[in-house]
């Protein structure tokens, strides 16, 4: 599985809570944060960091989905049986104009080649579901769900 956005680690720890994941991997853009988590200074501690089956990895997650190497450079093409996004407030609502493109019918479809056959992509959104956005989801996957509240 991937977690794109790290913050303080609460989607990585409830992916974690599940004992059939094994491995883990965790894209932040920002260096100090990966170090917050190292020297355990937040709240989940020692919950990521020593955790065997999680790796945190300092790169940009939007531009890991548009490119064929994907979001490893350990393992360039790697996929995942999920990816959960946990990184821009909503596809409307991002934190950096470059992470708009991720949310189209073409960003999609080149997240959509690091899954696996039967993948799983998952959305945190502060904001309402987005029609536009919606539309998407349904070109681009076989099912689409609204709004859930947990993991």
């Amino acid at each position: 599985m991937i977690v794109g956005g790290l913050g303080l680690g609460y989607t990585a720890r409830a992916v974690l809570e599940h004992a059939q994941v094994g491995s883990l991997l965790v894209v932040d853009a920002l260096a100090e944060v990966i170090e917050w988590h190292q020297r355990g200074l937040l709240p989940l501690r020692a919950g990521l960091t020593f955790d065997p089956r999680c790796r945190l990895v300092l790169g940009d997650f939007s531009a890991g989905a548009a490119s064929e190497a994907g979001f490893d450079a350990d393992q360039p093409g790697r996929r995942y049986h999920a990816i959960l996004v946990d990184i821009d407030h909503s596809p409307k609502n991002v934190l950096h104009p470059s992470h708009a493109a991720l949310y189209t019918v073409d960003g999609l479809t080149r997240l959509a080649a690091h899954l696996h056959l039967g993948g799983v992509f998952a959305l945190w959104s502060n904001d309402p579901p987005d029609d536009e956005f919606q539309q998407a989801l349904r070109q681009m996957f076989a099912t689409s769900e609204g709004p859930h509240h947990r993991l």
